[in-house]
């Protein structure tokens, strides 16, 4: 496979590997099942045939039979993990597909995530319904989620951006390793409640851990087969023999009722344990270059420098044992003669002391691996989209070919747009439904995008390190009796704030006060507009105020008009090019509207 292919060939490439694959596996699994079924056959001939034969002989043709059985069912287990795999590899190039088509709206939109009263997050639609976060997310577990989340609602610092770009980077160029990634996800995603759980274990006082109960747990094995060797070969008496099994009982199942606290707690966390174990050693055994992605790797091992892998692999191990339990006969049988349970649970303190530190940074290890594969298909996705310089001064914003990332080709319309340096402010005003509040979100959109060290959607794209503020979407809040207007307000105050504050912000605005009056709007907007001056902020503002671009004259030398119009075509038809252009709109489109609804304009 070339990753030097267009996506769409290397997902269609891909569809077609893992359709042939499924079919051929699905047929390794029905010769499988006919095997087991001659094997089943075979055995019950063959053992009626020589019945008569010596007792051996019946005994090593049974544990032969057995024996080929549960190789076949080892290697139909085998079979069926592939066959899932591939399942779910084929899935994910279908899904890449449908994203790429646009189709992305029934994925998972990360609701969970959205914070009232966030500075910018449902101004631009970060969570929710179309959203940034629906359109890029291929986090399996949930930590990659809630840490792909905070990304989007947290901006990074330049060093971290510009490491996280050469890990984007990267891994955009290592399409199967990301998607086996998900898929090992996929099989049972990581949860919060499961290490939730592990941590529990962790702050619970060790039980049975004092040096008698190893004793107690070598003794007990050796008195108790020995006995049921001594009855075995008559050297003591039924009665003797069956009230010395009712002592182990008794003492097994004391022990097992003092376990059991620890079983339930980590009894179905299994699953979970292959899911990191697999991703662990998958980030384990790749090699990158990048700087950020290696760092993660230093921190995947124990303070005695054992493999996180290793480490998750043998607790698996141990906890498996432990689920024996859930087989009656065998749970009663290794209790009474072996002390099973009391066993495990020395293992698990074991695996407890050694590793109690670390298993935190690996379920974070995976989740950051997880985010930034997420954002490596983002990039392998949109190969002409760019990674953004990150400027030391502020304020620098300059994008060529800049569109909406959620608006997918060729529907999307790029625009160019500059603004550099302290107290300026970019005026947009335009004709309603010329596209000045999608460009707005264009800009947020990429800034969010850029400062996650994630690619943005434009040919060229310079921005400061800074953070984002908004104030586009307001609506009112019946639970709290607050009006649009009164809500507008609140969210103001927030930004004038930090401009006061003289914080590194920069402000999209749309559509400022627009809860009242012409007269009170346009003057609460100019006096706005003058204190972002005065205090060197930053701000981009889209309005239907046309004479808020005449303050121009006042300060030529920080406030720019941009425009966006609309030309009108025969029959009173509009129509839109989404361009931004500079200068001040003079072609609105509001009367043409209101005539075509039926208002009788004079």
């Amino acid at each position: 496979m070339s990753e030097k292919q267009a996506p769409a060939e290397v997902y269609a490439t891909n569809i077609s590997r893992y359709t042939t694959e499924i079919t051929v596996l699905k047929g390794k699994r029905s010769v499988i099942g006919w095997l087991r079924l001659a094997i089943v056959i075979a055995a019950i001939i063959i053992i009626k045939l020589t019945w008569q034969q010596p007792i051996w002989l019946i005994f090593g043709e049974t544990v032969l039979f057995i024996a080929m059985f549960l190789y076949a069912l080892s290697v139909d287990t085998d079979v069926k993990q592939k066959l899932l795999n591939a399942e779910r590899l084929e899935k994910i190039n279908r899904d890449e597909v449908a994203v790429l088509n646009g189709d992305f709206h029934t994925r998972e939109d990360g609701q969970q995530f959205n914070t009232p009263g966030h500075a910018y997050a449902n101004d631009l639609d970060i969570f929710g319904p179309s959203s940034l976060y629906q359109y890029i997310n291929r986090c399996t577990g949930e930590q990659g989620k809630q840490m792909l989340a905070t990304a989007l609602l947290s901006p990074l610092d330049k060093q971290a951006i510009l490491l996280k770009q050469q890990a984007v980077k990267e891994l955009s160029n290592k399409t199967a390793w990301r998607q086996q990634m998900q898929a090992f996800g996929m099989a049972s995603p990581l949860t919060n409640d499961t290490e939730k759980k592990i941590q529990k274990w962790f702050k619970q006082p060790g039980d049975l851990t004092a040096g008698y109960w190893r004793w107690l747990a070598v003794a007990f094995p050796i008195i108790s087969i020995t006995t049921l060797l001594l009855y075995l070969f008559d050297v003591i008496t039924s009665p003797v023999f069956y009230g010395l099994v009712f002592c182990f009982v008794i003492t097994a199942f004391s022990l097992s009722k003092r376990i059991h606290t620890t079983w339930v707690l980590l009894s179905k966390i299994v699953a979970e344990a292959d899911t990191i174990y697999r991703q662990l050693a998958f980030i384990e055994e790749e090699r990158f270059e990048a700087a950020f992605i290696n760092n993660i790797k230093k921190n995947l091992a124990n303070k005695q420098g054992q493999k996180a892998s290793a480490e998750i692999k043998q607790l698996k191990s141990i906890l498996n044992r432990f689920d024996v339990r859930l087989n009656t006969f065998a749970f009663i049988i290794l209790n009474t003669f072996l002390l099973w349970d009391l066993w495990q649970l020395i293992s698990l303190n074991t695996w407890k002391r050694k590793n109690e530190n670390a298993i935190s940074g690996w379920f974070t290890a995976v989740a950051e691996m997880e985010t930034l594969s997420s954002l490596g298909t983002l990039a392998f996705n949109q190969p002409a989209w760019c990674y953004p310089v990150i400027n030391d001064e502020y304020f620098t914003l300059s994008a060529i070919e800049l569109g909406h990332p959620l608006i997918m080709e060729p529907k999307r319309v790029n625009n160019n747009f500059t603004t550099k340096g302290i107290g300026k402010v970019s005026v947009i005003t335009g004709s309603n439904m010329a596209g000045k509040s999608t460009f707005l979100r264009s800009i947020g959109v990429n800034v969010v995008l850029a400062m996650m060290g994630a690619p943005v959607a434009a040919t060229s794209f310079s921005v400061s390190v800074v953070s984002l503020i908004s104030s586009m979407r307001i609506a009112d809040n019946l639970a709290e009796s607050t009006s649009t207007f009164y809500a507008e307000l609140k969210k103001l105050k927030s930004i004038i704030d930090a401009v006061n504050s003289r914080e590194r912000i920069f402000i999209l605005l749309d559509e400022i006060l627009r809860g009242t009056n012409s007269l009170d709007r346009h003057t609460g907007s100019a006096a706005l507009i003058k204190q972002f001056i005065l205090h060197d902020a930053v701000a981009v503002i889209a309005t239907h105020d046309v004479d808020l671009a005449k303050l121009e004259n006042s300060y030529p030398l920080a406030i720019e008009n941009f425009h966006f119009d609309v030309q009108v075509a025969n029959n009173n038809e509009l129509y839109f090019d989404y361009k931004l252009k500079p200068g001040v709109c003079t072609s609105l489109n509001a009367s043409i509207l209101m005539r075509k609804i039926g208002i009788e304009l004079e």
